[in-house]
């Protein structure tokens, strides 16, 4: 059973446009207001990366026009843009229309390489797969919502198609508890504040203080449980991943269906030996220089 490791940028999450609505799986998120130009701050840079990231699975090919609405530019700023990018080989034009290419997979590429908590956690999510017959994950945290980095598939248990580079809101899946659930308190609850808390399903928390409370639990208990709370009938459990200074950087989860596995019975029989691969996985990172 072998890892995905492609970082998927038709699946990234993109600033929306001053007159758009962001995308379903972002709506929990906040975007901080964007910096004045000045010695920290290069617009054209920024404005670089709002044209790539407007790309999407909705999107996959844009005209200039299209991609100048996605990323709230002028025609002609876009323009300047998508040619320099086309120069730069991580973009191709077909007639009207410009695309992504392969080349943009380096960006994601260059983050997984830097990051040995990637490499470390592979054999052991393969291993957790072939012994539980479940798929594996694993994510971080990245605003109000987690990304997918490494995903271990085993059969299809999910409506939603994920992968790596895909986003889902944090508060309601469970890796993402893991990891709001390790904030300094105040962070926790000023994060919790501000989310918008749709209901994904009609078991989905949305009330903040009982999310805090949840949240709570997670860090007492060391993992995290969550039913159908984003999509009706997944149960998924998660465990954290610590780097050395015993901050928690990522998280790995099981999946499974509660028709084929009730979450008591999947409490019982996988979270011991998911709590044992995240263990193994803590170990290995401890010895990272």
């Amino acid at each position: 059973m072998s890892a995905e490791i492609l970082v998927q940028p038709a699946t990234a999450a993109r600033p929306p446009a001053p007159d758009d609505r962001p995308p379903a799986e972002d709506a929990g998120r906040q975007d901080a207001p964007a910096p004045r130009p000045g010695d920290a701050y290069v617009q054209s840079f920024a404005r670089g990366l709002a044209v790539l990231r407007s790309f999407g699975a909705d999107a996959p090919a844009q005209t200039l026009s299209g991609a100048a609405a996605r990323s709230g530019m002028t025609r002609a700023g876009a323009r300047r843009i998508l040619l320099t990018l086309q120069q730069l080989g991580y973009v191709d034009v077909e007639g009207r229309l410009f695309r992504l290419t392969p080349k943009v997979l380096e960006l994601g590429f260059a983050y997984l390489g830097s990051q040995p908590v990637w490499r470390l956690a592979q054999p052991a999510m393969e291993e957790l797969v072939q012994d539980l017959h479940e798929p594996c994950s694993a994510a971080v945290l990245d605003g109000d919502d987690i990304v997918y980095v490494l995903r271990v598939p085993a059969n299809k248990i999910m409506a939603i198609s994920l992968g790596v580079g895909s986003r889902l809101p944090a508060y309601c899946t469970s890796m993402g508890r893991v990891l709001l659930a390790d904030l300094p308190a105040p962070a926790r609850r000023e994060r919790v504040a501000r989310m918008a808390l749709a209901a994904r399903t009609g078991r989905t928390v949305t009330d903040p203080a009982q999310l805090l409370a949840i949240l709570d639990q997670v860090r007492r208990e060391g993992h995290a449980l969550v039913h159908g709370e984003l999509e009706e009938g997944l149960v998924s459990l998660a465990a954290p991943i610590v780097n050395r200074a015993g901050r928690v950087v990522a998280a790995i989860n099981v999946s499974a269906h509660d028709q084929r596995m009730p979450p008591q019975e999947m409490r019982a029989r996988l979270l011991p030996r998911l709590l044992e691969a995240a263990a193994r996985i803590n170990t290995l990172m401890r010895l990272q220089d």
